[in-house]
């Protein structure tokens, strides 16, 4: 069954990607999932495994990275505030483009919609290069992703750090 099943017309289907790369990498992501599930209006559907990742065009420790699926009431721009508040919680520090970070929340998809504003584009404008998105995206979200999109990122050396279930043993 496709995660977004049984939404009502008054929700989301959002998929927002995580990522960490300073600190405990693990703990900060299964913290986010938690803050993120007690957004107002807003419930996990569905969390990825956790993947290893190397950084993309910065320096620094390997990242983790997963995919969440959730069912949200918050309008776009209220949820992306949101998003930045766990980052700042989090420690993030924003020095400059694609630094390492404590945390990493982007909205990737938001339904099937197209979202241009000067704040947020979705889908994210970098998912389609980024194993760290498709991937763990594929695998909880399959019928969002196709064949070709796979075969685009397959040489990015994306590795299983742990399997689904993974932020529920770190909580």
């Amino acid at each position: 069954m496709a995660p977004w099943a049984g939404m009502t017309e008054s929700g989301h289907w959002v998929a927002i990607g995580l990522g960490a790369n300073l600190g405990d990498r693990g703990q900060a992501l299964a913290q986010a999932l938690q803050a993120i599930g007690g957004l107002p209006g807003t419930r996990l559907v569905a969390v990825s495994s956790l993947y290893s990742t190397a950084p993309v065009d910065s320096s620094g420790p390997d990242y983790l990275n997963a995919v969440a699926a959730v069912h949200t009431t918050l309008q776009p721009l209220a949820l992306l505030d949101a998003l930045q508040a766990i980052e700042l919680a989090a420690g993030r520090e924003r020095p400059y483009r694609n630094a390492p970070r404590t945390l990493d929340l982007d909205i990737e998809l938001w339904d099937d919609e197209r979202i241009a504003l000067p704040r947020l584009s979705v889908p994210h404008p970098r998912m389609h290069e980024r194993a760290f998105v498709l991937v763990p995206l594929a695998e909880i979200a399959p019928e969002r992703i196709t064949p070709a999109q796979l075969q685009a990122v397959a040489g990015q050396g994306i590795r299983l750090a742990h399997k689904p279930g993974w932020h529920l043993r770190q909580a």
